[in-house]
């Protein structure tokens, strides 16, 4: 039997099934005359939950890395939150309802908050309110969870969904792969996958009721497939691709220190998006020559404030020091619509993606622009950061972003602060008609950035998350190349440089056509760019 699902981490794996099934602790609404006493019941299951937590981040940071494990402290500062326990002690108090029915009312509340939002990556944070949401339910209930270090080695893990304490309790000597029956490339568990090396295939639907513990399974993370009680002929097939797989990516680590050039000699550059300063590391291990896209606003998120531009500064510096003199593009807020903070309350729109959102955002409340531009241009000072605006549609938008970056340059100077005057400044080709009309931004920008992920989206008018219409979502569109194409010929006609941050620049089937439209640079997750390396500098482009 074959299942196909989504590859959320590559790899091969042959390996036997253990089902991972949850002791599911069923919520009875009780009614309780003893208030103070159920409140205490629920403090010290936070206190167990966080003490669990704080174990579990030091296991990831060792197997995974401080940036990943990063997620935990975001879990216990759910915990800390006085929001999130004090709506759940209210709900006690106002309906005299036991610590079960009163946490679980909060949790549904906040995962529909969640639920309903259109970013995928915001979407995706439902499923850690759930898990600290379980977790605080188990120790109420005195329920254990799954023990990771009884798992034989050789373990397919199968679950209907993985949190991300389950994916960093992993042990990568017993655990081979695992396989759910929900789930998408951006979840925590997937990206955790990713950087434990782990094959694992996601958004499966019933793999759980479709094997059963004890099973041999293949698991193919790079089509993302599932073969269940595989004959001798297939196993022996895919025995030699996982060995061609593992050979291949030792091969692979020879081109880190290499710089990347064409076999006609045209030198590309290759760098990775980040979402926290942390991120670095994992760019630099992997051979990238700096950063092409920070995503700013995950310094915005998971907290209960604005960051201070003293803390936006110690973040833009540590990254811009780290790269020892390579490129640093940081993108300005791209927050609003879809993307929200609980300190920044906005209106609700009919369609976000479209709306009020990004530069936009940004023009109207100059007040939150100009702390993040004032801690980028110090930055400025330790490193070679360029500004990028993102989600510009006209000219007018550029110039008035720029007037308010020249304002925060005067300001510095009379406060006798340093940064580099001749940074460059670029934007985000994202929206067709800046594509389009790209000569003309050339005329004013220092640098495009194609951002692939809404281009494709916005041109083709097919949401990338709707499963229905996922089909028309599609890079190689004769559309999407045309305005790809004409994007890097405009910014070399006015001599500037064109790169790519989107999904699309670390494609493997698109990078060849990239390299010959003349791309300068590609910027892609941290794990794509040995590969991405490899197939550039066997193109013949010159």
């Amino acid at each position: 039997m074959i299942k196909e699902g989504i590859s959320a981490s590559k790899g091969y794996a042959i390996g036997k099934v253990v089902i991972k099934t949850d002791e599911e602790v069923q919520i009875v609404e009780k009614k309780i005359e003893d208030i103070g006493a159920e409140k205490a019941r629920l403090k010290e299951a936070v206190e167990a939950s966080r003490e669990q937590l704080m174990k579990i981040k030091e296991k990831a940071e060792k197997e995974v890395g401080a940036d990943k494990a990063a997620v935990f402290e975001s879990h216990m500062m759910l915990l800390d939150d006085p929001e999130f326990t004090g709506a759940i002690e209210m709900n006690i108090d106002s309906n005299s309802v036991n610590a079960e029915k009163a946490l679980q009312d909060v949790i549904d509340m906040y995962m529909g908050i969640f639920a309903a939002m259109e970013d995928e990556y915001m979407r995706e944070r439902a499923a850690d309110v759930k898990d600290v949401g379980k977790r605080i339910l188990n120790n109420l209930a005195g329920v254990k969870g799954v023990d990771f270090d009884s798992l034989d080695e050789n373990t397919i893990l199968v679950a209907h969904d993985l949190t991300p304490s389950d994916t960093a309790q992993l042990d990568r000597n017993k655990v081979i792969a695992f396989l759910t029956n929900i789930g998408g490339r951006t979840s925590h568990s997937a990206i955790m996958a990713r950087t434990l090396e782990i094959p694992a295939v996601v958004g499966l639907k019933d793999i759980t009721e479709s094997v059963k513990d004890g099973d041999l399974v293949i698991v193919d993370g790079v089509e993302g497939i599932v073969e269940v009680n595989p004959n001798e002929e297939t196993i022996k097939k895919y025995e030699e691709k996982k060995e061609a797989y593992a050979k291949e990516k030792e091969e692979l680590k020879k081109l880190i220190n290499i710089k990347t050039v064409t076999k006609a000699g045209k030198h590309v550059e290759i760098v990775g998006n980040i979402g926290k300063a942390e991120d670095i590391h994992q760019v630099l291990e992997n051979g990238g020559d700096g950063v092409g896209l920070f995503r700013t606003e995950f310094l915005y998120m998971d907290r209960e404030d604005m960051p201070s531009e003293e803390e936006q500064f110690e973040s833009y510096k540590y990254v811009a020091e780290k790269t020892n003199g390579g490129p640093v593009v940081i993108r300005t807020l791209d927050i609003g619509g879809d993307k929200q903070l609980p300190y920044l309350p906005l209106p609700e729109e009919m369609n976000p993606f479209l709306g009020y959102r990004a530069i936009r955002l940004c023009l109207d409340r100059k007040d939150i622009f100009k702390v993040q531009l004032r801690a980028l241009l110090r930055a400025s000072a330790y490193g070679n950061i360029k500004i990028m605006f993102p989600m510009i549609s006209s000219v007018d938008e550029f110039i008035q972003a720029k007037a308010v970056l020249k304002e925060c340059m005067d300001e510095l100077k009379a406060e006798g602060k340093d940064f580099n005057e001749n940074l460059e400044v670029g934007m985000m080709v994202e929206i067709p008609a800046a594509a389009v009309a790209a000569d003309e931004f050339a005329k004013y920008a220092d640098f495009f950035s194609i951002g692939t992920n809404d281009l494709i989206q916005y041109t083709l008018a097919a949401d990338r998350m709707n499963e229905k219409v996922s089909y028309l979502y599609n890079p190689l569109h004769p559309a999407i190349l045309a305005l790809i194409k004409n994007t890097i010929e405009a910014a070399h006609r006015a001599g500037k440089w064109c790169g790519m941050c989107g999904e699309v620049a670390g494609d493997e089937r698109v990078i060849p056509t990239l390299v010959e439209y003349g791309l300068d640079e590609f910027s892609m997750s941290a794990t794509s760019i040995l590969k991405a390396k490899q197939i550039i500098m066997n193109t013949e482009v010159k």
